[in-house]
């Protein structure tokens, strides 16, 4: 074994030891090194010191302090469907706006859109985010001071949530509930909550009110039910305002071709008819799959009340203009008229011009017959009405964004 001890009579080594994979210094150069280091702190400091001088230093970033006659919103999954059409509409009122989106169902496209559309600075900010880390979501909270929350982000298809419910349950219960703490905690005093038809359940009677018993029969539906009961247990002691929309199935984009729906490829199986129409008229899928025929009602397949995207974010502008402290208002959010699905199919080929194929399949776990809303109470008390109810209208103006965004915000190819 060898002996790296040193005796009295060696010479002292004027070079550096590497032991460790470190070097140690000689002795003698010790002073040079904190020298050195002397210097490198004062110039640190002066630094620091001409900077704190600079007008622009710890100068905060607008979204962090309240102004004067604006209102700052956070969307949450305002890269989504639906969140990106409310955040446009919201920019177009004159809001300033901030989304936070994971990205797991949003378009990172959606929000490139929308920032060509709004550059300048002030108006709109994207935070790449999970709502799960409530860590992260404080911190938000924390560094932006908003005056109001519209909370679109949740998972939202009936099928899947029947196979995967855990999932649901975090993403609408649990994210629900972190945001409602971060608002609480940070003095946020509006809250926009984005609900579902789907925690009726199946009433026994038809069109439904806000005052239909709450049954859902879908892992969604109750998830979504679950947040709305935390959300109103929590006002009971609480001074915030609080707008509840339970809006029906939504369809169709802008109407200037700005924003559509573009969902995952993986989550096709699971998405809205209307998306399974487009992709089988642009023969992505070799036809569209009805799943039920045997409801009790008159043809046999499900009724549902189709509600414009247009039409659903103006409801949640004027829930936000009416929201006042210390209420809460619930309103369903459709047109008051139910449509098949054999009904929306024949509307949907007329709208593509493509004669689509249908296949006739079983149930879909989680579905429901009938669906459809009754909107007296937010038309008397929003002073809101549906004005896209046009079904194949509708489907026109979404049909020309998806053949000009073949690979949804990837590209925009057109298409004759």
């Amino acid at each position: 074994m060898q002996n790296l001890g040193r005796t009295r009579s060696q010479p002292r080594s004027n070079r550096s030891m590497p032991l460790g994979g470190m070097d140690y210094a000689d002795p003698k150069k010790k002073s040079n090194y904190v020298g050195k280091i002397l210097m490198a702190a004062m110039l640190t400091a002066l630094c620091i010191l001409m900077l704190k001088q600079s007008p622009s230093f710890n100068t905060p970033s607008v979204f962090s302090r309240h102004e004067p006659g604006v209102t700052h919103v956070l969307v949450t999954g305002g890269a989504g469907y639906i969140g990106s059409h409310a955040a446009l509409r919201l920019l177009k009122e004159s809001y300033r706006v901030t989304v936070v989106d994971n990205l797991s169902r949003g378009n990172l496209g959606a929000i490139r859109i929308l920032q060509e559309l709004f550059p300048e600075p002030g108006r709109l900010r994207f935070i790449y985010a999970d709502l799960g880390d409530a860590k992260s979501v404080h911190k938000i909270f924390s560094q932006n001071a908003f005056d109001a929350v519209m909370h679109f982000a949740a998972v939202a298809y009936v099928g899947e949530s029947t196979l995967d419910p855990l999932k649901y349950y975090h993403n609408i219960t649990s994210n629900t509930l972190t945001v409602l703490e971060a608002m609480a905690t940070h003095g946020v005093s509006t809250l926009i909550y984005s609900s579902t038809c789907a925690t009726y359940g199946e009433p026994e009677k038809m069109p439904i009110t806000e005052g239909t018993p709450q049954l859902p029969i879908n892992p969604y539906g109750k998830a979504k039910k679950m947040a709305e009961d935390i959300i109103l247990d929590f006002h009971k002691n609480s001074n915030m305002a609080v707008m509840i929309l339970r809006y029906f199935n939504v369809i169709g984009s802008d109407p200037d071709g700005r924003l559509g729906e573009a969902p995952r490829p993986e989550l096709r199986e699971h998405g809205r008819i209307s998306g399974a129409c487009f992709d089988a008229a642009r023969g992505i899928i070799p036809g569209l799959k009805v799943r039920g025929t045997d409801y009790k009602t008159p043809d046999g397949t499900c009724i549902r009340d189709y509600i414009d995207v247009t039409d659903l974010v103006d409801a949640h502008v004027k829930a936000l203009e009416k929201a006042r402290p210390g209420k809460v208002g619930i309103y369903n959010v459709g047109t008051g008229r139910g449509r098949s699905v054999k009904e929306f199919v024949e509307a949907c080929k007329a709208a593509t011009g493509v004669p689509i194929k249908v296949d006739f399949l079983p149930r879909r776990p989680g579905d429901y017959a009938e669906v459809y809303s009754d909107p007296t109470k937010i038309r008397n008390e929003l002073n809101w009405t549906a004005k896209y109810i046009d079904l194949q209208e509708s489907l026109q103006v979404a049909w020309r964004w998806q053949k000009s965004h073949r690979n949804g915000y990837v590209s925009s190819l057109a298409t004759s």
